[in-house]
């Protein structure tokens, strides 16, 4: 398998790997005290890519008592998710291009293969 070939399939995963963290993130936009994630893509050794997960921390808004049903006084005020729903849904509408480049790599090795092939035939 080619080095560009490599990269490219490799890239695929990630990709695949983000998706699943951004539906993640959209699947949770509503849940009370939820972090999102972040998926980032990295170049690999010694060729590829790979991606790392890692959690945002980022603080959600406060909600008040009355939101959450909460009549208690002491009661610590109830944190909404920190996913940005316009952030996700730009993930979202990008990495169809992402995918379709590597794809595009992939079909242009096959058919330099099958070139190369025809030619040696």
């Amino acid at each position: 398998m080619s080095i560009a070939m490599n990269i490219a399939l490799t890239a695929l995963r990630a990709f695949d790997k983000k998706l699943d963290v951004t539906a993640n993130n959209v699947a949770n936009v509503d849940t009370n005290g939820f972090k999102k994630s972040r998926a980032d893509m990295q170049e690999a050794y010694p060729e590829g890519v790979k991606v790392s997960i890692t959690q945002v921390n980022t603080p959600g808004v406060l909600l008040p008592d009355a939101i959450h049903g909460s009549t208690s006084d002491s009661a610590a005020p109830t944190e909404s998710s920190n996913v940005d729903l316009a952030t996700e849904l730009a993930d979202l509408l990008t990495t169809p291009y992402h995918y379709e480049a590597n794809l595009k790599v992939v079909q242009t090795e096959e058919e330099m293969t099958g070139e190369l092939l025809h030619i040696k035939a």
